[in-house]
């Protein structure tokens, strides 16, 4: 595929589907709003979804023959992604998912930077965005690095290479070249597959001219569920490939250990405990400074979303069990 002439190539978006019956409709529709010029069809993958999504994926289909839709019995993320992939039939790949929001230049822009830099995969930033109090306090902290580190799809920055970014643009050739996503990974399977990229000679690259609207998780439980499995996944990844983890993952399960550790201590020898009340008070701080601009509740609530993503991402970590170690990893070890 020659991206670096005028040729508009065909574009799939592939969307991975499960109980969207709130957004899916909103979603596809700015996919076959968006301005640009080449060929293009959405193929949703569906998984057994316990509301009505199916029924609003198949009128959308019904509606417009650029919408397809297969099947994906197991539910399971990187499955659906790589049927969806499977099923399509575009030079470029766009993963979006079912409640994301795009602007109407997403695609086209995407793709003329992929012909630009000669990625082989493109992303921009994932803006959190949040419509409740709490749910804007995460995203204060999803868009800080006291909550995330220091990752561009989250924080910003300058356009250049990067380990991962946020959904992706991608070539086929750079997919087929990989073998697609790996489906051992429910969970990080975007970094793991960028990985590969990365491993086999390819250019993953972030651009801050794309940017996707990211609704939070509306609860403390929801966020801590999220941010428990991101924490474990990322361990997998680690364990499947050596030398990726770097003191930005290691910072959450330190700080775990070390404050669980000082408080335990303190019933012994109290100067233990200005650690976990140092953590506190950092997480105090850097709440309020994360939230101008907020509402004095969402103010309030953002130390307590900074503590439960570093918490539930640690311990996720560290409880990270070595059966989801795939046994050829487990093998090796």
């Amino acid at each position: 595929m020659d991206l670096t002439s005028d040729h508009q190539p065909a574009v799939s978006v592939i969307m991975p589907i499960l109980n969207e019956e709130r957004h899916l409709r909103d979603a596809v529709a700015m996919i076959l709003a968006q301005d640009y010029a080449g060929p293009l069809e959405v193929v949703l993958a569906l998984g057994p979804s316990r509301d009505r999504t199916d029924e609003v994926a198949a009128a959308l289909a019904a509606g417009d023959p650029r919408v397809r839709v297969v099947p994906n019995p197991t539910g399971r993320t990187p499955d659906g992604l790589n049927a969806a992939i499977g099923a399509s039939t575009g030079e470029v790949i766009v993963r979006v998912d079912g409640h994301a929001e795009i602007p109407d230049d997403y695609i086209s822009v995407a793709v003329r930077e992929l012909a630009r830099v000669g990625a082989d995969n493109v992303g921009g930033i994932m803006d959190a965005q949040g419509t409740t109090a709490f749910e804007r306090a995460v995203a204060a902290a999803m868009r800080s690095p006291l909550g995330v580190g220091s990752s561009r799809f989250h924080t910003g920055g300058e356009a250049g290479e990067a380990d991962t970014v946020y959904l992706g643009v991608f070539r086929r050739a750079a997919l087929e070249r990989v073998g697609g996503y790996d489906a051992h990974f429910a969970r990080a399977q975007d970094w793991e597959m960028n990985h590969r990229i990365r491993e086999t000679g390819g250019t993953v690259w972030f651009t801050p001219d794309l940017k996707v609207t990211y609704r939070p998780r509306a609860s403390v439980t929801a966020l801590a569920k999220q941010y428990f499995h991101y924490g474990r996944w990322r361990r997998v990844v680690a364990r499947h490939h050596e030398g990726t983890i770097n003191p930005r993952y290691l910072a959450p399960p330190t700080m775990v250990v070390v404050t669980t550790a000082a408080t335990v201590a303190g019933f012994f020898w109290a100067p233990a405990w200005l650690v976990p009340a140092g953590y506190a008070a950092g997480v105090v701080a850097g709440g309020a400074a994360i939230s101008r601009g907020e509402s004095a509740r969402a103010r309030a609530v953002t130390p307590v979303v900074l503590a439960t993503m570093h918490w539930a991402w640690g311990v996720g970590f560290l409880t990270s069990p070595r059966r989801l170690t795939r046994p050829t990893d487990a093998a090796a070890d």
